[in-house]
């Protein structure tokens, strides 16, 4: 941490956190590594030729950023999020895709109608495939489709990920230098899956790491169907910055299937915003993983603008050691005759935290809105910690709305039941936590992606062959 000469603005071991003297330290390293984070942009933006929408799109973006800055536990969506480890870092924005062989993707790919390869936030063409696309359906360089005579979907860039509360979607927007492009005419629907895979090299020095900015943009026409894959993982372990944001727009009657599986590694902070807007009888169903990164947030919202809208948000966090996740939800209803359902569930081990804040906001006139939300976590450890808020706002009287959350330890009643039939303690624990955590998994439709995750469960598990066994 760099004090610059003044002795404030370094925490020592004698300045416990909550005390006049931390408060005053952590803003000053955080003041400062957001200058860091914003530095080199006008020489960015400078060296880039776009359209001007997408040039006063990232003017306002930083802007932004400098207003905001690096939040900290003093406001409400972060009162449990405690980012001076961020600020701590120096981070060095990546120019380029690091060279990466091919085998090193094996763990992570799988059969699909698309593939696009970011290496450190850059589209690696050799390394992707593009073969499986129906006629009419676009997957390719976001970078590319603004380049000349942008894509026509590229228009809808930035319209649902707002920058003006969330400072790291601001920080993204300012500086993505690629992404993905995905654009579904009307009554276009793909088979197989379109895989986005999102690696990060850590090709730090050790004192400096690197950052990048994933950008996702989906367009999906009117009746159109697709289903979506978000892979972000780390190559190597050590720490990095990875802030995406991905939108989707789905037309009436669209149907979006959406997974997001984060594997980084164990240093790396991710920070990610997930942005949906809902037609007239559209379908959006996303899935959600989260098992790497010291510091984890995600950000989703999704608008229900049209009538006859379904919108289901799954989630499920895997987190021990010291790690951190922090999941904020928000579904407006704004439509009648709409319907959303979030589960988010949650394992936590050692002196993990998560965090959920979840709120669903029905507007006047959204009548006959049906909404579930719902937030589980199972503790595994003394030390482990799960904070969660789930919020009903509803400006309509003809609506059905349910949430609620929970969290607890392993029943000591079923502990004993398995253990009653031959079954050791280590492993019926286990049995258990698949149990709780395979609720998730098991919804995931696309097969290799469940079975990785599914194997990646009994990896995880003390004694997870019994369990495979056993299931």
């Amino acid at each position: 941490m760099s004090g610059g000469g003044d002795p404030m603005a370094t925490l020592t071991r004698t300045d416990a956190p909550g005390t006049k003297a931390a408060t005053r330290a952590g803003a000053g390293d955080r003041a400062e590594a957001a200058v860091r984070l914003a530095a080199g942009f006008e020489a960015f933006a400078a060296g880039r030729d776009e359209p001007e929408a997408v040039r006063r799109l990232r003017r306002r973006a930083i802007d932004r950023f400098a207003e905001l800055g690096i939040p900290t536990t003093r406001q409400e969506a972060w009162r449990f999020t405690d980012l001076r480890p961020l600020a701590e870092a120096r981070f060095e924005r990546a120019t380029g895709a690091a060279a990466v062989d091919a085998a090193a993707l094996a763990p992570h790919v799988f059969d699909a109608a698309a593939r696009l390869v970011f290496v450190d936030g850059f589209l690696v063409p050799g390394l992707s495939a593009l073969d499986g696309l129906p006629g009419g359906a676009f997957a390719g360089s976001l970078a590319a489709a603004l380049d000349g005579e942008p894509h026509p979907a590229a228009e809808q860039l930035g319209r649902l990920a707002g920058v003006d509360e969330q400072p790291f979607a601001a920080l993204a927007t300012a500086f993505f230098a690629d992404g993905a492009l995905i654009a579904l005419p009307r009554g276009v629907a793909v088979e197989g899956p379109i895989h986005l895979l999102f690696l990060s090299t850590a090709a730090g020095d050790g004192l400096v790491a690197p950052s990048s900015f994933p950008r996702t943009l989906v367009v999906a026409g009117e009746a159109s169907q697709a289903t979506v894959v978000e892979t972000y993982a780390g190559l190597a372990e050590g720490a990095y910055l990875s802030a995406s944001v991905t939108e989707v727009v789905a037309g009436p009657g669209a149907v979006v299937d959406h997974y997001k599986v984060q594997r980084e590694s164990r240093g790396a902070f991710h920070f990610a915003t997930l942005a949906v807007h809902q037609e007239r009888s559209s379908n959006f169903f996303s899935h959600s993983v989260s098992s790497g990164g010291a510091i984890t947030r995600n950000d989703v919202g999704a608008v229900l603008a049209g009538e006859g809208g379904s919108c289901t948000l799954n989630g499920l966090y895997l987190a021990d050691g010291d790690q951190l996740v922090d999941n904020h939800m928000r579904v407006d209803h704004v439509a009648a005759h709409c319907f959303s359902y979030e589960l988010y569930k949650g394992v936590l081990d050692g002196r993990a935290r998560s965090v959920f804040n979840g709120l669903i906001h029905v507007h006047p006139g959204a009548q006959k809105t049906d909404a579930k939300q719902s937030n589980r976590n199972l503790l595994l450890s003394q030390g482990a910690i799960a904070n969660s808020n789930p919020q009903l706002e509803i400006f309509a009287d003809d609506v059905r709305c349910t949430h609620g959350s929970t969290v607890g330890q392993l029943d000591d009643d079923a502990v004993f039941y398995l253990r009653s039939r031959g079954i050791g303690e280590q492993a019926a624990k286990s049995l258990l936590t698949y149990a709780f955590a395979s609720d998730i998994v098991g919804r995931v439709k696309v097969d290799p992606v469940r079975h990785d995750l599914e194997e990646f469960l009994f990896a995880r598990l003390p004694r997870g062959e019994v369990v495979r066994q056993a299931v």
